[in-house]
């Protein structure tokens, strides 16, 4: 039977939470400022008056910045 090496296991799950709270960090920076860049409120624009065309531009952008990150992270 194979034994953990629970130090090991720690440090890499301490790893994973903190690239994780750093990714969310910069998700969240990069979302506001995109949202000072525009001109017009986005939550309203893509829940309220249904821009398709603008949920596939943010959704492209989000995929974009956590493809980058996941880059980053992975080295």
């Amino acid at each position: 039977m194979m034994e953990i090496d629970w130090n090991r296991f720690a440090l890499q799950l301490l790893s994973t939470i903190t690239f994780t709270l750093i990714g969310f960090v910069l998700f969240a920076g990069a979302f506001l400022f995109l949202s000072k860049v525009v001109k017009f409120p986005i939550r309203k624009e893509i829940e309220e008056d249904q821009n398709i065309a603008l949920a596939i531009l943010i959704g492209s952008a989000i995929l974009g910045f956590a493809w980058i990150v996941a880059a980053a992270v992975h080295g």
